[in-house]
């Protein structure tokens, strides 16, 4: 029970890797706010979670800062404190360099690094307000480690979460402030349904090749699933992580070493 009596906010909780780390917090003895913009996700993820009073639900569009102010309050107001954030939340689009699009090169921009950051720095106010530190957990991923031809702008924003994560490490430690981060590998949720399309469109292949591809070339072998990121983010919010500082953790099953 790493985490009794800890609150745990986190981005894009409705499903896929978000849902796998809120259930492994609750078993872990937290209190749990998963926030998504989509309320029939919201609902269903409560569903699963079936954790009564111990978990809620919360708008949040990490786009807009009365959004964020919003899920703040509304997280305090029900649990009392904020001592975990989970930035999870992401948006991804592919296309060959020539092809990005203005309006999905902002987008991205504006969840993956833009909300992040502006969740990161309301929930490092709440934290710095209630005076006994706490753990914040960004997830970025491989693509922030090299770029990829098609995936130029997400990989950008992975990259800046990785630097996010560096300044804000050492920007919010001597408020007792923990920032770390997650970079996932491949990862088999819903969206690479998505995904796969993409690459077969650009790269002229049969739905479903490029994943399959893809989990074959990881050295254990197979995709991630979602819950093999929560114990990495159960151990960076927990006080075993309390000497760790700014880094991002590859979870990837040897995807890459770093």
């Amino acid at each position: 029970m790493k985490l009794t009596d800890k609150v745990a906010v986190i981005t894009g909780g409705a499903r896929g890797i978000g849902l796998a780390i809120a259930e492994r917090y609750l078993a872990e003895g937290a209190r749990v706010a998963i926030a998504d913009v989509d309320p029939a996700a919201l609902k269903e993820g409560l569903g699963h979670l079936g954790a009564g009073e111990r978990a809620i639900g919360v708008h949040l569009n990490v786009c807009e800062r009365d959004s964020i102010d919003a899920m703040v309050t509304q997280v305090v107001e029900r649990f009392g404190t904020i001592d975990i954030l989970v930035n999870n939340a992401a948006v991804f689009d592919m296309a060959p360099v020539l092809e990005v699009s203005e309006r999905s090169f902002d987008r991205q921009f504006a969840v993956n690094v833009k909300g992040l950051f502006f969740t990161l720095q309301r929930v490092a106010r709440q934290m710095v307000e209630q005076g006994h530190g706490g753990h914040i957990v960004n997830m970025a991923s491989q693509a922030g480690r090299r770029g990829e031809a098609l995936v130029s702008t997400y990989c950008a924003t992975k990259a800046a979460v990785i630097s996010l994560t560096q300044s804000a490490g050492l920007g919010l430690i001597k408020q007792g402030i923990r920032v770390n981060g997650i970079a996932p590998g491949v990862v088999d949720t819903p969206m690479w349904g998505e995904v796969d399309a993409l690459f077969a469109k650009y790269e002229n292949r049969p739905l479903g090749e490029k994943k399959r591809l893809v989990g074959e070339q990881v050295p254990m072998g197979r995709m991630g699933r979602p819950d093999d990121y929560a114990g990495a983010a159960v151990f960076l919010a927990s006080g075993d992580s309390d000497y760790v500082v700014a880094q991002t953790l590859n979870v990837d099953g040897g995807n890459w070493m770093s």
